[in-house]
């Protein structure tokens, strides 16, 4: 009766057993990446006017965006990075959908993309559910992340239709360097770029890329997706967007086609598109807020691990910080004893495909005393069963 592609495992994990039958309350989380329970401060005072205009009442059924929201991302990502049309730009309701739009234009069932290993565990999920296969490539740990450019080139088959990176990456929290973007542009597929987290550098780094864009017409088509789900803090505003480069031919095609798409679903809400240039002029209150408390989460972490048994790997931004445990436990043991013994509940690697073991990821949104007490506690319990 059900398709294939939403055939799930739905059984809970140890982990998530454990999970469910803790006393949440009494939880110390460092999990938590939704900015809005995060206490993170924002201006109210602009944005909730913004979402009242009495434009909004007013339905204009663009497949892009409305122009003066698509104008607005435009004119915010040439300020950071290479210049953007807004002839180029096409708003989404998320860059899950946008993954969605974008696997539609490109691939044929059966058909493959190239994704980042280890990375966040939804593209999988969203390659499956448009019957494409996501086919993984390394990401390497020498004391920095890279790009594995040789397992790149060895996973590309005759069914490969794009590469995605993640920029930084979620969760090594790696940027895509220049070389790296021109060794991928240089394997001729179309590039999706996720740069959700690209505002968030944790340390300057004059050798990274600030946008796939960069590579201009030497790859085919670029894909560089954000929104303000992460940008502003703003996961309930439901939009986002896709910023195309490439080579001018390909983009005028893909546009044509994307069209079709966004046309048939109308997903994005008119009162954020009408809101989203005062939107994007207010996300410094939260957008500095998260900043700092990457920094101080970072140089905490790096401090509780100094002189134990607990390695923080480096990260050069995004939201989350990676801690490399003794392998005298699995992921799962040492998981399960912070969560059942110490209150703690982190995320295990292999939760991101780590490909060995063992490792923890701990979100750098959570409160600073809350991660604090939290890292103090995990330091505490391997110093003592290493």
């Amino acid at each position: 009766m059900f398709s294939s592609r939403s055939s799930f495992d739905f059984s809970l994990n140890a982990l998530a057993a454990a999970h469910a039958r803790a006393r949440k309350g009494s939880l110390l989380d460092l999990t938590e990446s939704n900015p809005t329970r995060a206490s993170i401060p924002y201006d109210a005072d602009v944005i909730l006017p913004a979402l009242a205009m009495p434009s909004s009442m007013h339905y204009e059924p663009l497949p892009f965006g409305l122009p003066a929201a698509r104008e607005a991302v435009a004119s915010d990502l040439g300020a950071h990075g290479p210049p953007v049309d807004p002839s180029r730009v096409v708003l989404t309701a998320s860059t899950s959908e946008a993954y969605a739009f974008l696997f539609k234009l490109l691939c044929d069932p059966g058909d493959e993309v190239l994704v980042p290993s280890p990375s966040y565990p939804l593209f999988e999920h969203l390659a499956r559910l448009e019957s494409v296969r996501a086919v993984p490539y390394r990401l390497a740990y020498d004391g920095a992340w890279h790009v594995d450019l040789p397992s790149v080139r060895a996973a590309v088959s005759s069914r490969s239709r794009a590469i995605v990176a993640v920029s930084p990456n979620n969760p090594t929290g790696s940027y895509l360097k220049r070389h790296e973007l021109d060794a991928l542009a240089d394997v001729g597929l179309p590039i999706v770029s996720d740069e959700v987290f690209g505002r968030y550098a944790v340390k300057a780094d004059g050798a990274r890329a600030t946008s796939a864009l960069e590579a201009g017409d030497r790859a085919p088509l670029v894909f560089a997706l954000g929104g303000l789900s992460k940008l502003a803090g703003l996961p309930q505003m439901k939009l986002a967007w896709i910023a195309i480069g490439g080579q001018a031919a390909r983009v005028t095609e893909a546009l044509a086609r994307l069209e079709v798409i966004a046309d048939a679903f109308l997903s994005v809400g008119t009162p954020v598109q009408h809101a989203l240039p005062a939107l994007l002029a207010s996300r410094n209150t939260a957008e500095r807020s998260i900043h700092d408390r990457m920094l101080s989460n970072v140089a905490a972490i790096a401090s509780a691990a100094g002189g134990s048994a607990v390695s923080l790997l480096d990260v050069e931004g995004g939201w989350y910080a990676i801690l490399r445990l003794p392998a005298t436990r699995t992921e799962e043991a040492w998981t399960l004893a912070f969560l059942e013994q110490d209150g703690v509940y982190v995320h295990p690697g292999h939760f991101f495909d780590f490909e060995d073991e063992a490792y923890v990821v701990v979100s750098l949104l959570t409160p600073e005393e809350t991660l604090r007490e939290g890292v103090r506690r995990i330091v505490d319990r391997v110093d003592r069963d290493a």
